[in-house]
């Protein structure tokens, strides 16, 4: 396997409404701080993957917009998946594995705010017996943290104190959506929003965007950057149906952190996309993470909630810190689909 290094990352501040800029005018810069910071020129980036959906943007190849703020001279070769960014780097992963390419662009962006994100969701399930329903996405996570509180998988306690956590660690981070001071006593005593769930276990409605810079070792070696090293990456999936699997658990992430290599080594930081309280502490199973790890230092999805680009940040916060020094080693996670459907695990850890 070669090694393959991430040399920059940028995002953009996530808010509940930008109003003022389209999903372009927010990537553009995004796009050139990214660039920049990677030590190497634009024209010279071999390949470009962008992660987004159709459905928030509310029409087909909506997509190429976002073309615009990378600029499509000279000629670039691209790619797109209709998900988040995080799945658009596994392909420019692979892009390099196999030596179609030595350096790559990646890119996710997603403005929630123009429309109902929670019954947009609904799209992705089954067409003939669960879309007709309208479910929305709280109502499915809701029935998914009543099973993990009848299985004494979780209690309301430990997501509410998720919740407190991760607003307390999204004070240091310029870019979190929400964040403050909770005591999870005071948190357990506001109104459900849907049973079980309260307003502070479900992930805010964020508009954003996140870009990243990877390239082989051996152009890497060429920049001033100091990289860090994707050690290991895996993503798989589970049926669309929620009821032939069982959500107390997440048996795609486990199977991923295996592949991955995630219990190979002690971690320190991980960060996890885990958009509702109950499916952190879910994740934390999954992939074996004892207490010593630090769980989203970032504030993580709770605080903000780009779609389409919250899965790309957590890969993007879990290098900054291995690049300050912080972790020699972490695990950057993120999700698509309902109630965990299928789920990427990166490992991360410096020279």
């Amino acid at each position: 396997m070669r090694d393959v290094a991430i040399l920059s990352f940028a995002q953009s501040a996530s808010v509940r409404r930008e109003a003022r800029r389209n999903e372009v005018e927010i990537l553009m810069p995004v796009v050139r701080e990214a660039v920049a910071r990677s030590g190497i020129p634009r024209a010279e980036i071999d390949f470009i993957c962008s992660g987004s959906t159709d459905y928030l943007q509310g029409s087909p190849f909506a997509f190429v917009m976002g073309l615009d703020a990378v600029g499509a001279w000279p000629p670039v070769a691209e790619s797109h998946v209709e998900m988040d960014g995080a799945f658009a780097l596994y392909e420019a992963w692979v892009k390099i594995q196999t030596g179609q390419a030595e350096s790559a662009l990646v890119y996710g962006f997603g403005k929630s705010s123009p429309g109902d994100v929670a019954e947009i969701l609904a799209l992705q399930l089954d067409p003939y017996t669960v879309a007709p329903l309208w479910p929305d996405a709280v109502s499915l996570a809701a029935l998914q943290a009543r099973l993990c509180l009848e299985a004494g998988v979780v209690t309301e306690k430990e997501m509410a104190e998720v919740a407190a956590r991760s607003r307390r660690d999204a004070l240091s981070n310029p870019n979190a959506q929400l964040r403050g001071e909770f005591s999870a006593d005071a948190l357990l005593s506001e109104p459900y929003l849907v049973d079980p769930l309260r307003r502070h276990d479900c992930p805010p409605i964020s508009d954003g965007a996140a870009a990243m810079v990877i390239a082989s070792a051996e152009v890497a070696a060429r920049s001033a950057v100091r990289p860090v090293f994707i050690r290991g990456f895996d993503h798989r999936a589970e049926p669309q149906d929620l009821g032939v699997r069982d959500l107390t658990r997440s048996v795609s992430t486990e199977l991923a952190g295996e592949k991955a290599g995630v219990g190979r080594a002690p971690v320190e930081i991980a960060e996890l996309y885990a958009p509702f309280t109950h499916q952190e502490i879910l994740l934390r199973r999954a992939l074996g993470l004892g207490d010593g790890v630090r769980i989203n230092p970032s504030g993580g999805p709770l605080a903000a909630n780009p779609l389409m680009a919250a899965g790309l940040i957590r890969v993007g916060e879990a290098a900054a810190r291995v690049a300050s020094g912080e972790a020699r080693r972490a695990v950057a996670h993120a999700t698509s689909g309902p109630c965990l459907q299928q789920n990427l695990v990166c490992v991360l850890e410096g020279e």
